[in-house]
Protein backbone atom coordinates (compact mmCIF):
# COMPACT_ATOMS: atom_id res chain seq x y z
CA UNK A 1 0.00 0.00 0.00
CA UNK A 2 2.37 2.11 0.67
CA UNK A 3 4.57 1.55 -2.74
CA UNK A 4 1.50 2.37 -4.39
CA UNK A 5 0.64 5.37 -2.74
CA UNK A 6 3.89 6.89 -2.88
CA UNK A 7 3.71 5.94 -6.74
CA UNK A 8 0.69 8.02 -7.11
CA UNK A 9 1.90 10.76 -5.47
CA UNK A 10 5.05 10.90 -6.80
CA UNK A 11 3.49 10.39 -10.46
CA UNK A 12 0.95 12.73 -9.61
CA UNK A 13 4.02 16.08 -8.80
CA UNK A 14 6.36 14.47 -11.51
CA UNK A 15 3.64 15.22 -14.25
CA UNK A 16 3.55 18.83 -12.64
CA UNK A 17 6.74 19.62 -13.41
CA UNK A 18 7.28 17.90 -16.91
CA UNK A 19 4.70 20.16 -17.98
CA UNK A 20 6.58 23.14 -16.26
CA UNK A 21 9.35 22.93 -18.66
CA UNK A 22 10.81 26.37 -18.10
CA UNK A 23 11.05 25.87 -14.62
CA UNK A 24 12.48 23.07 -14.58
CA UNK A 25 15.45 24.33 -16.44
CA UNK A 26 15.19 27.83 -14.59
CA UNK A 27 16.03 26.03 -11.57
CA UNK A 28 19.55 25.23 -12.96
CA UNK A 29 20.20 28.97 -13.54
CA UNK A 30 22.04 30.14 -10.46
CA UNK A 31 24.83 27.43 -10.27
CA UNK A 32 25.40 27.29 -13.91
CA UNK A 33 26.09 31.52 -13.68
CA UNK A 34 28.29 30.54 -10.75
CA UNK A 35 30.06 27.81 -13.39
CA UNK A 36 30.37 30.31 -16.18
CA UNK A 37 31.07 33.60 -13.93
CA UNK A 38 32.97 32.14 -10.83
CA UNK A 39 34.29 29.31 -12.08
CA UNK A 40 37.53 30.44 -14.18
CA UNK A 41 38.72 33.39 -11.31
CA UNK A 42 39.81 30.44 -9.67
CA UNK A 43 41.98 28.53 -12.39
CA UNK A 44 45.30 27.78 -11.28
CA UNK A 45 44.71 29.22 -7.40
CA UNK A 46 45.82 26.88 -5.13
CA UNK A 47 43.15 26.52 -3.02
CA UNK A 48 44.32 23.42 -0.74
CA UNK A 49 42.70 20.79 -2.04
CA UNK A 50 43.60 17.66 -4.23
CA UNK A 51 42.59 18.08 -7.91
CA UNK A 52 41.80 21.13 -9.83
CA UNK A 53 39.51 23.96 -9.27
CA UNK A 54 36.83 22.37 -10.93
CA UNK A 55 37.02 19.80 -8.98
CA UNK A 56 36.52 21.60 -6.24
CA UNK A 57 33.97 24.08 -7.25
CA UNK A 58 31.32 21.95 -9.30
CA UNK A 59 30.43 19.89 -6.17
CA UNK A 60 29.84 22.68 -4.10
CA UNK A 61 28.15 23.66 -7.01
CA UNK A 62 25.63 20.57 -7.01
CA UNK A 63 25.30 20.47 -3.60
CA UNK A 64 24.06 24.32 -3.91
CA UNK A 65 21.55 23.05 -6.30
CA UNK A 66 20.07 20.77 -3.97
CA UNK A 67 20.29 23.15 -0.58
CA UNK A 68 18.55 26.03 -2.02
CA UNK A 69 16.34 24.04 -4.26
CA UNK A 70 14.85 21.71 -1.76
CA UNK A 71 14.66 24.03 1.02
CA UNK A 72 12.13 26.24 -0.84
CA UNK A 73 10.02 23.35 -1.83
CA UNK A 74 7.72 24.19 1.08
CA UNK A 75 6.10 26.50 -0.76
CA UNK A 76 4.31 24.32 -3.01
CA UNK A 77 2.40 23.00 0.43
CA UNK A 78 1.61 26.52 1.69
CA UNK A 79 -0.01 27.34 -1.84
CA UNK A 80 -1.75 23.51 -2.09
CA UNK A 81 -2.95 24.38 1.46
CA UNK A 82 -4.72 27.91 0.32
CA UNK A 83 -6.38 26.44 -2.81
CA UNK A 84 -7.67 23.44 -0.51
CA UNK A 85 -5.89 20.91 -2.71
CA UNK A 86 -4.18 19.21 0.69
CA UNK A 87 -7.59 19.28 2.60
CA UNK A 88 -8.85 17.06 -0.70
CA UNK A 89 -6.09 14.95 0.17
CA UNK A 90 -6.83 14.59 3.86
CA UNK A 91 -10.01 12.48 2.96
CA UNK A 92 -8.29 9.99 0.89
CA UNK A 93 -6.73 6.48 2.33
CA UNK A 94 -3.64 7.62 1.25
CA UNK A 95 -0.48 7.11 3.26
CA UNK A 96 0.51 10.04 5.44
CA UNK A 97 4.01 9.14 4.93
CA UNK A 98 3.40 8.80 0.97
CA UNK A 99 2.32 12.27 0.89
CA UNK A 100 5.61 13.46 1.94
CA UNK A 101 7.75 10.82 0.20
CA UNK A 102 5.72 11.01 -3.54
CA UNK A 103 6.77 14.92 -2.38
CA UNK A 104 10.11 14.86 -1.94
CA UNK A 105 11.11 11.79 -4.70
CA UNK A 106 9.65 13.95 -7.25
CA UNK A 107 11.98 16.67 -5.88
CA UNK A 108 15.09 14.62 -6.10
CA UNK A 109 14.25 13.42 -9.50
CA UNK A 110 14.11 17.12 -10.74
CA UNK A 111 17.32 18.08 -8.82
CA UNK A 112 19.31 15.36 -10.23
CA UNK A 113 17.97 15.61 -13.63
CA UNK A 114 19.53 19.57 -13.03
CA UNK A 115 22.76 18.42 -11.50
CA UNK A 116 23.14 16.07 -14.57
CA UNK A 117 22.83 19.63 -16.62
CA UNK A 118 25.21 21.21 -14.75
CA UNK A 119 27.74 18.55 -15.06
CA UNK A 120 27.75 18.69 -18.59
CA UNK A 121 28.22 22.00 -18.50
CA UNK A 122 31.20 21.79 -16.14
CA UNK A 123 32.60 19.25 -18.52
CA UNK A 124 32.56 21.23 -21.58
CA UNK A 125 34.03 23.91 -19.70
CA UNK A 126 37.24 21.82 -18.65
CA UNK A 127 36.05 19.84 -15.73
CA UNK A 128 37.53 16.52 -15.16
CA UNK A 129 36.14 13.42 -12.97
CA UNK A 130 35.93 9.81 -12.96
CA UNK A 131 32.43 8.39 -13.80
CA UNK A 132 32.14 7.07 -10.04
CA UNK A 133 32.71 9.68 -8.06
CA UNK A 134 30.26 11.75 -10.75
CA UNK A 135 27.61 9.27 -10.27
CA UNK A 136 28.63 9.58 -6.54
CA UNK A 137 27.94 13.25 -6.51
CA UNK A 138 24.51 12.94 -8.06
CA UNK A 139 23.06 10.25 -5.12
CA UNK A 140 24.40 13.19 -2.68
CA UNK A 141 22.54 15.79 -4.29
CA UNK A 142 19.74 13.07 -4.25
CA UNK A 143 20.24 12.05 0.03
CA UNK A 144 20.24 15.95 0.70
CA UNK A 145 16.97 17.32 -1.64
CA UNK A 146 15.22 14.17 0.38
CA UNK A 147 16.48 15.43 3.58
CA UNK A 148 15.98 19.27 3.37
CA UNK A 149 12.67 18.81 1.19
CA UNK A 150 11.31 17.27 3.87
CA UNK A 151 11.97 19.48 6.72
CA UNK A 152 10.94 22.00 4.14
CA UNK A 153 7.71 20.70 4.13
CA UNK A 154 7.32 20.03 7.87
CA UNK A 155 8.04 23.80 8.22
CA UNK A 156 5.38 24.94 5.66
CA UNK A 157 2.76 22.83 7.23
CA UNK A 158 3.07 24.99 10.39
CA UNK A 159 3.18 28.33 9.19
CA UNK A 160 0.23 29.97 7.06
CA UNK A 161 1.39 32.45 4.42
CA UNK A 162 4.59 32.63 1.94
CA UNK A 163 5.99 36.08 4.26
CA UNK A 164 6.20 33.74 6.81
CA UNK A 165 7.77 31.14 5.37
CA UNK A 166 10.53 32.93 3.19
CA UNK A 167 12.42 34.92 6.14
CA UNK A 168 12.56 31.56 7.97
CA UNK A 169 14.86 29.48 5.29
CA UNK A 170 16.51 32.15 4.17
CA UNK A 171 17.51 32.24 7.95
CA UNK A 172 18.86 28.87 7.20
CA UNK A 173 19.85 28.40 3.90
CA UNK A 174 22.78 31.62 4.14
CA UNK A 175 24.68 30.52 7.27
CA UNK A 176 24.33 26.90 5.74
CA UNK A 177 26.11 27.96 2.04
CA UNK A 178 28.45 30.47 4.02
CA UNK A 179 29.55 27.89 6.74
CA UNK A 180 29.65 24.60 4.37
CA UNK A 181 32.44 25.54 2.38
CA UNK A 182 30.35 24.90 -0.66
CA UNK A 183 32.33 28.00 -2.92
CA UNK A 184 35.71 27.41 -1.48
CA UNK A 185 36.92 24.42 0.95
CA UNK A 186 36.57 25.75 4.20
CA UNK A 187 40.50 24.68 4.96
CA UNK A 188 41.54 28.53 3.30
CA UNK A 189 39.20 29.75 6.34
CA UNK A 190 41.12 30.93 10.05
CA UNK A 191 41.08 28.52 12.15
CA UNK A 192 37.70 29.72 14.05
CA UNK A 193 36.07 29.90 11.24
CA UNK A 194 36.99 26.29 10.15
CA UNK A 195 35.94 24.71 13.53
CA UNK A 196 32.58 26.90 13.53
CA UNK A 197 32.26 24.76 10.31
CA UNK A 198 32.29 21.47 11.45
CA UNK A 199 28.64 21.91 13.30
CA UNK A 200 26.96 22.31 9.69
CA UNK A 201 26.39 19.20 8.34
CA UNK A 202 26.49 19.82 4.71
CA UNK A 203 29.98 20.71 5.34
CA UNK A 204 30.82 16.56 5.66
CA UNK A 205 28.80 16.09 1.93
CA UNK A 206 30.44 18.61 0.46
CA UNK A 207 34.44 17.82 1.28
CA UNK A 208 32.62 13.79 0.36
CA UNK A 209 31.77 14.80 -2.86
CA UNK A 210 35.16 16.74 -3.57
CA UNK A 211 37.00 13.29 -2.75
CA UNK A 212 34.67 11.32 -5.05
CA UNK A 213 35.44 13.85 -7.95
CA UNK A 214 38.93 13.22 -7.26
CA UNK A 215 38.62 9.26 -6.93
CA UNK A 216 39.25 9.46 -3.64
CA UNK A 217 36.60 6.53 -2.19
CA UNK A 218 38.14 5.45 0.85
CA UNK A 219 38.83 8.54 2.41
CA UNK A 220 37.68 9.53 5.96
CA UNK A 221 35.63 12.76 4.31
CA UNK A 222 33.43 9.77 1.98
CA UNK A 223 32.54 7.68 5.74
CA UNK A 224 31.56 10.76 7.38
CA UNK A 225 29.81 12.06 4.32
CA UNK A 226 27.70 8.65 3.50
CA UNK A 227 27.41 8.55 7.96
CA UNK A 228 25.83 12.50 7.74
CA UNK A 229 23.79 11.96 4.66
CA UNK A 230 21.84 9.21 5.54
CA UNK A 231 21.65 9.71 9.40
CA UNK A 232 20.04 13.46 8.34
CA UNK A 233 17.88 12.05 5.89
CA UNK A 234 16.20 9.22 8.08
CA UNK A 235 15.91 12.06 11.16
CA UNK A 236 14.29 14.41 8.53
CA UNK A 237 12.20 11.86 7.15
CA UNK A 238 10.80 11.01 10.50
CA UNK A 239 10.00 14.55 11.41
CA UNK A 240 8.42 15.30 8.15
CA UNK A 241 6.14 12.39 8.55
CA UNK A 242 5.36 12.97 12.19
CA UNK A 243 4.38 16.52 10.79
CA UNK A 244 2.12 15.58 8.39
CA UNK A 245 0.25 13.23 10.77
CA UNK A 246 -0.42 15.70 13.03
CA UNK A 247 -1.09 18.21 10.62
CA UNK A 248 -3.65 16.01 9.09
CA UNK A 249 -1.95 16.73 5.67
Amino acid sequence: MLLRDTALIYGRYLRQSLRSRFALLFGVLTPLLYLLFFGPLLTDLPLGEAGSSWQVLVPGLLLQLGLFGALFAGFTIIMENAQGVVERMRVTPVSRLALLLGRVLRDATVFVFQAVLLVLAALAMGLRAPLPGILIGFAFVAMLTLSLASLSYAMAMKVRTPQEFGPLINAVSMPSMLLSGLMLPMTLAPGWLDVLSHFVPFRYLVDAVRDAYVGQYTSAHMLYGVLVAVGFAALAVTVGTRVFRTAGA
